[in-house]
């Protein structure tokens, strides 16, 4: 058994902001959505995977948002 766990969060940011950009014929930009399934697909091809799990962080409201605006925002 071989399981991979993925960090949702930092591949949602990474694939958003480090993909190449990419369109589809109509118009509307899929690179970062080709990027994540990229990724996910070699994992999930790797030899002996047979899980994949993806956890994802939530937001926490803490006193530095309270001190610096746009602080780790739900933005």
């Amino acid at each position: 058994m071989k399981v991979h766990l993925i960090d949702g969060t930092y591949e949602l940011f990474r694939n958003h902001f480090g993909a190449p950009p990419k369109k589809a014929p109509n118009g509307q930009e899929v690179g970062a959505t080709l990027g994540l399934l990229r990724s996910l697909l070699m994992l999930l091809t790797s030899p002996d995977v047979t899980h994949v799990g993806v956890a994802f962080d939530h937001v926490i409201e803490s006193f530095r948002n309270k001190m610096y605006a746009g602080y780790k925002s739900s933005e």
